[in-house]
């Protein structure tokens, strides 16, 4: 497998990335696991307009989200268009959301793409085995493990410490981990993970590869993010940034 990091950035897109979009390759197939705020900009830039050929939301928040709505156009109005649907695998009320989102009165986004409603399990999409639980967070949001030829790829979302996420991480080759909060501050509950969580979570799961994301840059330093999760985990890690790629 192949992960390319589109955006990274944590609740809205920072200064130097947009929000999360990951695009994971494996024999010939795209999948892309989100579609933050800004996204659609670099996906251009580092893969193509039309290289998804299937896209996973892990939940509904708008910097996972957003660009899917933009998205419509390209696919809906493009001149040789319009594009067959593309599947979008997706919590309960997507195809809600992102008509919302895209504006029209009684619009719906479904001549675009084709939903499949995600719950706890394991499923194929294209050549990947995935599987998907529920996570430490205040909306319907999915942990995503993807395996392929011998290969792990997991990657939290946006969570709280919880045990589906350890359950999912188990012995992954790359863990690609959120980091929201900087430790010793009074953070909200059930929300985000802190470095040192990350970095416990990518301990106890046995992962040979830590990657952090998500960061917020306005909140905190990255340093110090990165100082508390090598304090938890001894192995490989690093903070991604948009455009950086990665075999798994």
């Amino acid at each position: 497998m192949r992960l390319t990091v589109l955006g990274c950035a944590g609740s809205f897109p920072g200064p130097e990335s947009p929000c999360s979009a990951y695009l994971v390759e494996a024999g010939g197939f795209r999948l892309l696991v989100d579609f933050g705020s800004g996204a659609l900009s670099t996906l251009q830039r580092y893969v193509g307009l039309h290289a998804p050929d299937a896209i996973l939301l892990t939940h509904l928040h708008c910097d996972h989200i957003l660009d899917a709505a933009s998205y419509v156009v390209v696919r809906r109005y493009a001149p040789d268009g319009p594009y067959p649907p593309l599947p979008v695998y997706a919590p309960s009320g997507a195809p809600d959301r992102l008509a919302a989102v895209y504006g029209q009165e009684d619009s719906t986004v479904e001549d675009v793409y084709q939903f499949y409603g995600l719950q706890p399990g394991t499923f194929p999409i294209g050549p990947f085995t995935v599987t998907v639980d529920r996570m430490n967070h205040p909306v319907e949001t999915y942990g995503v493990r993807l395996e392929h030829g011998g290969r792990v790829l997991c990657y939290s979302s946006d969570t709280a410490p919880c045990d589906a996420l350890l359950r999912l991480a188990q012995d992954a080759d790359v863990f690609l981990c959120e980091a929201s909060y900087l430790d010793g501050l009074d953070n909200p509950p059930d929300l985000h993970l802190t470095g040192r969580e990350a970095g416990e979570a990518a301990t106890k799961a046995g992962v040979g590869r830590l990657l952090l994301t998500h960061l917020v840059v306005a909140w905190g330093s990255e340093s110090q993010t990165v100082e508390a999760a090598s304090g938890a985990y001894t192995g490989p890690l690093e903070v991604v940034r948009a455009g950086a790629t990665y075999d798994v």
